[in-house]
């Protein structure tokens, strides 16, 4: 099996920043695609922003761009979420979701294989 763990989520204020980070881990799995989701109370999950494993592609969600930076470390298979300028609406659940092919290279949830338990971000104003 592999497991994804987030961490670094907490209370922000309006304006600040936080770093998520997610690791890998279990057997070996090839990894084409990671991505990170949220969702907020009483919405549907939505994509945030992902990238390839090889690097060189990014792609974030209109409302995100320019604010967050989705990055990877390949050593240690961890995927990380830079936030800035944080705002109330970034307040959700942050789940981070790795794909093993080719399929996965998209912003629908359903083609990733795996997924973290989520790590909360309320944004206070």
């Amino acid at each position: 099996q592999v497991q994804l763990v987030e961490s670094g989520g907490g209370l922000a204020q309006a304006g600040g920043s936080l770093r998520l980070s997610c690791a890998a881990s279990g057997r070996a799995v090839s990894i084409y695609a990671m991505g990170w989701f949220r969702q907020a109370p009483g919405k549907e999950r939505e994509f945030v922003a992902r990238m390839r494993w090889s690097g060189g592609f990014r792609s974030y969600v209109d409302s995100v761009a320019g604010r967050f930076i989705i990055s990877r470390d390949t050593d240690t298979n961890t995927l990380y979420l830079q936030m800035t300028s944080l705002i109330p609406e970034d307040t959700a659940i942050y789940y981070c979701a790795l794909g093993a092919s080719y399929h996965s290279d998209s912003r629908n949830p359903q083609t990733y294989n795996y997924w973290g338990q989520g790590t909360q971000v309320p944004v206070s104003s």
